[in-house]
């Protein structure tokens, strides 16, 4: 079971969206992950603004991050440098905000795997030159 899971927009979208092509995939993964998920505040944004027209999954956000199914552990004013030169290094990309979170949350932990639905991060790299452990559908 891995230890740290950080949490991406996408898979947190599909799971609350039953009616997504990766619901199921999702729902699945997260039987085999150990909770709390890992995420920043960037995600709820994104999330938040996908799922607007279903309320009742914005009112589950709020339980997950009351109950800390989800966790918000990822300050941007700490860590506002190495955030902007990801998204720097990345601009052709390019990089979203959310993302350079997640790796700069990724890099504060020894074991994390980012749990994605999105590609870029097989090109994004941790510290420089680490290849990014990622939880994501084979395509």
């Amino acid at each position: 079971m891995i230890r740290h899971v950080v949490l991406d927009t996408g898979p947190l979208v599909a799971y609350l969206r039953e009616q997504d092509i990766h619901h199921q995939w999702t729902v699945d993964q997260l039987k085999q992950m150990q909770l709390p998920l890992l995420t920043c505040e960037a995600v709820i944004s994104e999330s938040c603004y996908l799922l607007r027209d279903h309320p009742p999954a914005i009112e589950r956000i709020h339980s997950y991050l009351a109950e800390g199914v989800v966790r918000i552990s990822f300050e941007l004013a700490a860590q506002r440098d190495r955030v902007f030169s990801l998204m720097h290094s990345y601009r052709s990309v390019p990089m979203s905000l959310a993302d350079a979170c997640l790796v700069g949350l990724l890099e504060s932990l020894p074991d994390g795997h980012i749990f994605t639905l999105d590609r870029d991060f097989t090109i994004y790299r941790q510290h420089g030159r680490r290849q990014i452990p990622l939880i994501t559908p084979e395509r």
